[in-house]
């Protein structure tokens, strides 16, 4: 039997070649979207044992009822990627222009959710003595950037997130790393929705296929529990 990766937040940046990576190493691949108007691309882009699914993972039951799914007709979690960008909700800004009630939304698409699943899929991972846990975050929480204040305060609780589960399942055999990226990641929706108009400065971008290199070295080293990509000038 293959293993399993899940991919949480699949879209045609980041999460296709987080899945393409690991589908190069005889992963079985379970990509998980809001919706499904890209899926019959992605299984054809895949091929192989690719299946798609439809949830929106901040929801918690949704969260858990994808999760079940996947592990009845793919095979019990080896890795899980979580990765997703919510582009309905209110766009990050400067912490002079907003208030405090703008810091709740992050927290509640962001690392809510991540805790969420950990909770669902660690446990049978420290039962089998491995598996993995990939997280995205922004680089906003690790260096100040106040054009994205308001989204810092939740990056920054999901990156000290990883590294604390990544400190507490030393000797375990499960891992926990993160991914934490700065800059626009090519052919994602973000990089595309940016583009569309100027925005008065320039964001570096970042190639997939490069972060998701990185991905699968975290995951087979298992020495670092962080990569870092940084396409912003100013940082």
């Amino acid at each position: 039997m293959p293993r399993v990766i899940a991919v949480l937040g699949a879209g045609p940046g980041l999460g296709l070649s987080i899945a393409r990576r690991f589908a190069r190493e005889d992963f079985a691949t379970a990509l998980v979207s809001r919706t499904d108007t890209r899926h019959a691309s992605y299984r054809e882009s895949l091929g192989g044992t690719t299946h798609t699914y439809t949830a929106d993972v901040t929801d918690p039951a949704e969260l858990e009822a994808v999760l079940a799914r996947i592990e009845a007709e793919v095979g019990e979690l080896d890795t899980v990627y979580f990765g997703p960008a919510d582009l309905s909700g209110p766009r990050p800004g400067p912490l002079t222009e907003t208030g405090a009630e703008a810091l709740r939304a992050p927290f509640e698409s962001i690392v809510l959710p991540a805790a969420r699943l950990v909770e669902a899929v660690l446990p049978g991972m420290l039962d089998r003595g491995s598996g993995a846990l990939l997280f995205a975050g922004g680089l906003s929480g690790k260096h100040p950037m106040p054009m994205l204040g308001t989204l810092a305060p939740a990056s920054a609780a999901l990156r000290m997130y990883v590294l604390t589960l990544n400190a507490a399942l030393r000797e375990t055999g499960v891992y926990a790393g993160a991914l934490t990226i700065g800059g626009l990641i090519e052919r994602g929706d973000i990089h595309r929705e940016f583009t569309k108009q100027d925005h008065g400065f320039a964001v570096g971008t970042l190639d997939p296929d490069d972060i998701a290199d990185q991905a699968w070295s975290l995951y087979t080293e298992r020495e670092e529990a962080e990569a870092e990509f940084n396409a912003m000038a100013a940082v």
